[in-house]
């Protein structure tokens, strides 16, 4: 069972992803969630999970910059996540390493 952290500054958004999830059907289980990338590497350190779920735009540190950091210590997978519309983000998180993308708002079937 890989255990994924889930890393988004809006609280209800992170939330659903936590709860709404269908995460025993992906094989899953919720490691840690944070509130921002600087919480998200500190989180990373502690639960160890298999795989990451990032917001993109957040508050102290954001989600590609996070990956960056994680990226220098190992390579887990890294899913980032983005409001609709913003599909610079989307180039720009691949271009730099994201293993996936995947737009706001979406259903636990997508991952």
């Amino acid at each position: 069972m890989l255990k994924v952290l889930v890393i988004d500054d809006e609280v209800f958004v992170r939330k659903g992803i936590v709860m709404e999830t269908d995460w025993a059907s992906l094989d899953c289980m919720v490691a840690g969630e944070a509130a921002n990338g600087l919480e998200g590497l500190e989180a990373c350190r502690k639960y160890n999970p298999d795989l990451i779920i990032s917001d993109i735009r957040m508050p102290k540190m954001d989600g590609i910059k996070a990956m960056l950091k994680l990226r220098e210590r190992n390579n887990i997978p890294i899913i980032l996540v983005s409001a609709k519309g913003e599909d610079a983000d989307k180039v720009f998180g691949l271009e730099f390493g994201a293993d996936d993308y995947i737009t706001k708002p979406f259903g636990w079937r997508e991952l």
